[in-house]
């Protein structure tokens, strides 16, 4: 049996070797050595059937070799088995707008966030950003490694980012002035979209850094009828001594919602407009003629320390919250005249009374008041405002003696006290007729 197989075997090997000659020979060969006798048909029949098992059995070897070949390229993918290949981690790109800036003892920095990785692709991962600080020399080189300050962890940077811009406040202390005097701090940044990747270092930011003066703590305001008058006490000290000459200060300001007052800062929920510096004063005080009745202001109050390069603001003073209110009247009108008009056709004799206009810019008009006893404010005569300084009185009866005075209403409805009385009358005979 085992030969036979082999012969089996062996007959498609000859068959492609040979001719069509060959093949009639094979095949006889094997009907003749292997098999018993058979007919001619069974003879084609079984050479068929060998053909077509031979040809299967070589299209699975293909199949199973291509099968082969492709499961090696997709694991040649990957790293050594169990231990896939890592990505790629973000970059973002380096900070180029660093800038620092003091502000009484804190050295403000801002900058812009990176929104792009070094591949200029768009960063989707929050942002950690660290803060480095050294100090050197104005003429020395910058610090090669400047030590690392603060880490601001992703979660919180949004709070302090305002227009794609951040800000962080580093808080100087005594010590730092005393140790670098005459010093700048130098300040570098990196951020990093994960814990294996930062960028590189931004730009690098310096200032010479000076003591400011102590910050104001007694500031005041008083509503008057021509602004708001704020009042300070000079700062005496720094954080290291006596204060510097105080070159001047600066007045700042912002309009806040009613009934809002910030328990710190003023950028709190509520303001209308931010605080902005409105105007600078040599002295310990200053009058906002600018402020409007019926709004809410919030002052601050800055000192200028005079350092022999610069000029350095102190911190805020204590907030004041100011809502103006219009309870000062206008002043009295002045140059009451009554004048005897007398009867004229159908016209009855009467007084024309006229005044000098109120210079107030809020006058809203005029009332007159009728008395028969001098020193006694009396009746007044007009039902509503008068638009113009002028009043006729119509009803005057003849041969009586009246005292006239005349008051403004501004348009809060303050009332001017009155005007210096004036007398007048009808005479008794001017109702004859003649």
């Amino acid at each position: 049996m085992s030969a036979t197989n082999a012969r089996i075997r062996e007959y498609p090997r000859l068959f492609f070797r040979q001719s069509r000659f060959d093949h009639f020979q094979a095949v006889v060969h094997l009907q003749h050595q292997v098999l018993k006798p058979l007919q001619p048909v069974r003879d084609d029949l079984l050479a068929a059937t060998f053909f077509v098992v031979i040809g299967i059995r070589r299209s699975v070897r293909i199949a199973f070799f291509a099968f082969l070949f492709l499961l090696s390229l997709y694991c040649g993918g990957c790293a050594a088995p169990g231990e896939p290949t890592e990505r790629k981690r973000p970059i973002p790109q380096a900070v180029t707008d660093l800038s620092a800036s003091q502000a009484g003892d804190e050295v403000v920095l801002t900058f812009t966030l990176p929104k792009a990785t070094m591949e200029h692709k768009p960063l989707k991962q929050p942002l950690e950003i660290e803060i480095y600080r050294d100090f050197s020399a104005p003429s020395a080189a910058k610090p090669a490694n400047p030590a690392l300050l603060a880490t601001i962890p992703s979660g919180v940077v949004e709070s302090s980012v305002s227009q794609g811009h951040f800000r962080f406040a580093d808080s100087l202390k005594a010590e730092d002035f005393r140790q670098h005097a005459g010093d700048e701090a130098v300040y570098m940044v990196r951020t990093r979209a994960s814990k294996k990747a930062a960028s590189a270092n931004s730009n690098f930011a310096a200032l010479r850094i000076y003591p400011s003066a102590e910050s104001i703590t007694d500031l005041k305001a008083e509503v008057t009828h021509s602004g708001v008058v704020l009042t300070w006490t000079a700062p005496q000290k720094t954080s290291l001594g006596p204060a510097p000459p105080i070159a001047n200060y600066s007045i700042y300001r912002a309009e806040s919602e009613p009934g809002t007052a910030p328990a710190g800062a003023p950028q709190s929920a509520g303001m209308k407009t931010p605080l902005a510096k409105i105007a600078e004063s040599e002295s310990t005080s200053y009058r906002d003629t600018q402020a409007e009745f019926g709004k809410t202001y919030i002052y601050s109050v800055r000192s200028g320390a005079k350092y022999p390069d610069e000029v350095l603001e102190s911190g805020d003073s204590n907030w004041v919250t100011v809502t103006p209110k219009n309870v000062f009247p206008p002043a009295a009108p002045q140059g009451l005249v009554v004048v005897y008009v007398p009867a004229a056709g159908a016209t009855p004799a009467h007084l024309e009374l006229s005044w000098a206009i109120n210079s107030e810019s809020d006058i809203a008009g005029y009332n007159v008041y009728r008395s028969e006893e001098e020193g006694v404010p009396g009746t007044r005569l007009n039902s509503e405002l008068l638009l113009t300084p002028a009043f006729r009185d119509m009803n005057a009866v003849p041969g009586r003696r009246y005292f006239y005075t005349a008051t403004a209403e501004d348009r809060s409805g303050n009332e001017s006290p009155s005007s210096a009385a004036t007398p007048g009358g009808v005479p008794a005979e001017s109702q004859a007729t003649p």
